[in-house]
């Protein structure tokens, strides 16, 4: 019998996976009693600790009664299930956590059944038990019908249950007995979760993640599957399509506390880091050297959207960003494809341009801001969805999404929704909320999301997963105002902008530098104005009293990446470089926009 156990940690977006990772890492004493950890140990990069979410999914171990406990913190948002399905792999259970007040959420069952289907055993971890108007009992009953609407097998169904709150640090068999520790969820885990199995035989062992050091290069991560690895060992390499390379282990770790430890050998059941193998991908198998056998293919989910991403090449190229060249662009977004499985990149008619697929706007954004923190400068399109042709029919995808709002306001959450082909399914009451479900096409929801938070004064919360690919629904109505746009290059001042304030709302403050074509607002009709934003005040040596009146200006509006990726039209670009974001034009003088306008009608 083997002392280790390989879990993986699933749930919707902000059930609390990485904050419970903490508790058990501190619990497990990995660190010394003076050391300053601070809290979200596992979200390293700073986009995951800014945004609060977890994009990459990463390992650590931990030691528990001299059982080697081997945990994988996914994430929990929908755009990136690519990660989640693949390091499934490596797992022989899951612990499933939910949110005592929310439920199961459209994530919840999202990674609940790619879990299922791997026939992994789970263990139910009701978390947050401490939050007012939380129904635990409730939620355990909606588990267990979710386990059993997506057939789970007997055994998958005679899941044990654990009620805890990982923010203050105890786990109890029962919600209304608090503990002072979460040890009652580690022995759970070594008495329901199998053992790694020992699989005797030639080796056998498929990479499921990647890793990246500046001194040896690129790390293959995965779980021996058969038999054992050593170090210096021949291997062979086999491709995703087959294709077989010869080639030999140098260095062997496993993992350790948040580190690697260097070692000889590791046996099947156990997660391991290999250096050494050149030309590898995500998904290949590492075999015997004299008679290899290949592992199933990982299969993952098809991209739902695209955008177009192009070099920048606005008046103000090259001022912020280091990286503009289109050769270092192509370069970079084929050296995402390697890690990012969900992520596809197609070239188009122009060497300058590719077309770039993924799994939903949030996807998209996170390369783009990843790129940018990085010092390139790009411009990007308006994302589009991947349509279809099925039995000569045109087919989009469709979503099922959820939106919990206060019961007042829950009406003009259906007017907005149903505006844009959305159908109303489910409406019940939950808590001092409205639970609503919708089916609604993925080019529904572009855009979405501002106007329900607008609607709402913030407190709707949106969910929404991809369900499957059905009829077109016919067109659904974009933005419905035009924009200011500026006609000439200059700074912008304060007196211009207080005249034109009855035109539209801002987009930009006094001072900062435009150039013709930028997008300096929205206009109040449904066509665009080009206006001047430059022009400052005639100064004379006369003075009266109508004209000298001071300048009052509302705050200008200020997107996020996602939402100006939500705002644009087909006609434009949002230009995104180190220091800043500015939305324009594609054809930037007001006789070239007339010309070729036709094309985005």
């Amino acid at each position: 019998m083997q002392k280790i156990r390989n879990i993986a940690i699933i749930a919707h977006v902000d059930h609390g996976k990485t904050t419970l990772v903490d508790k058990i890492l501190h619990s497990c004493s990995i660190f010394r009693d003076n050391e300053q950890t601070g809290d979200l140990i596992l979200d390293n990069n700073d986009l995951e600790r800014e945004r609060g979410i977890t994009i990459v999914s990463k390992n650590v171990s931990v030691q528990y009664k001299d059982v080697k406990i081997n945990i994988i913190d996914t994430p929990g948002h929908a755009d990136f299930g690519g990660e989640v399905e693949r390091v499934l792999k490596m797992a022989d259970g899951v612990l499933l956590l939910c949110d005592a007040f929310e439920g199961a959420m459209p994530q919840t069952r999202f990674v609940t059944q790619k879990a299922l289907a791997l026939g992994l055993k789970p263990i139910v971890v009701v978390n947050k038990v401490d939050k007012e108007n939380c129904r635990p009992e409730e939620v355990y009953e909606q588990i267990f019908e979710l386990f059993f609407n997506l057939e789970a097998t007997e055994e998958q169904l005679d899941f044990p249950v654990i009620y805890g709150s990982s923010k203050q640090g105890w786990m109890s068999t029962d919600w209304q007995k608090p503990t002072t520790d979460i040890f009652a969820l580690l022995d759970a885990v070594v008495a329901n979760i199998p053992p790694a199995p020992i699989n005797e035989g030639t080796l056998q062992m498929q990479i499921t993640s990647l890793d990246y050091s500046s001194f040896v290069g690129r790390i293959a991560i995965g779980r021996v599957h058969r038999g054992t690895i050593k170090e210096n060992q021949p291997v062979t390499l086999i491709k995703r399509d087959g294709k077989i390379v010869k080639s030999r282990v140098k260095e062997l770790y496993t993992f350790e506390g948040l580190g690697k430890i260097r070692t000889t050998e590791v046996s099947s059941g156990d997660i391991c880091a290999v250096v050494g193998i050149d030309g590898f991908d995500i998904g290949d198998t590492i075999a015997d050297f004299e008679a290899p056998e290949q592992l199933p293919v990982i299969s993952i989910d098809e991209p739902t959207m695209n955008m177009l991403f192009t070099i920048n090449n606005s008046p103000f190229f090259g001022k912020e960003g280091k990286l503009v060249t289109s050769q270092r662009i192509k370069e970079r977004l084929y050296k995402e494809m390697e890690k990012n499985l969900a992520l596809k990149v197609v070239e188009t008619a122009s060497p300058d341009s590719w077309l770039v697929y993924g799994r939903g706007i949030l996807h998209l954004s996170v390369l783009i801001e990843t790129m940018r923190r990085e010092g390139y400068e790009i411009q990007v399109g308006q994302p589009q969805v991947i349509v279809k042709e099925i039995d000569g029919k045109k087919h989009e995808p469709i979503e099922t999404l959820i939106v919990d709002v206060p019961g007042e306001v829950s009406g003009k959450v259906i007017e907005l929704v149903t505006q844009r082909k959305g159908e109303l399914l489910i409406m019940e009451p939950k808590g001092d909320l409205q639970h609503l479900e919708f089916e609604i096409p993925s080019r529904g929801i572009i855009g979405l999301r501002n106007n329900v938070l607008t609607a709402t004064a913030g407190e709707a919360i949106m969910a929404h997963r991809f369900k499957a690919y059905e009829p077109w629904k016919g067109t659904i109505p974009g933005r419905l105002n035009g924009v200011l746009v500026s006609m000439e290059k200059g700074q912008t001042t304060a007196y211009s902008i207080d005249k034109l304030q009855d035109r539209g709302r801002f987009f930009i403050d006094p001072g900062a530098d435009v150039y013709e074509g930028q997008i300096m607002g929205e206009h109040i009709r449904d066509n665009d104005l080009v206006v001047n934003v430059v022009k400052g005040k005639a100064l004379t040596n006369m003075r009266a009293s109508g004209t000298d009146d001071n300048t009052r200006i509302a705050p200008a509006i200020k997107f996020s990446l996602e939402e100006a990726m939500e705002y644009i039209q087909a006609d434009e670009y949002i230009e995104v470089t180190p220091a800043s974001m500015r939305l324009r034009k594609i054809y930037l003088t007001e006789q070239e926009r007339k010309v070729k306008g036709k094309q985005f009608a």
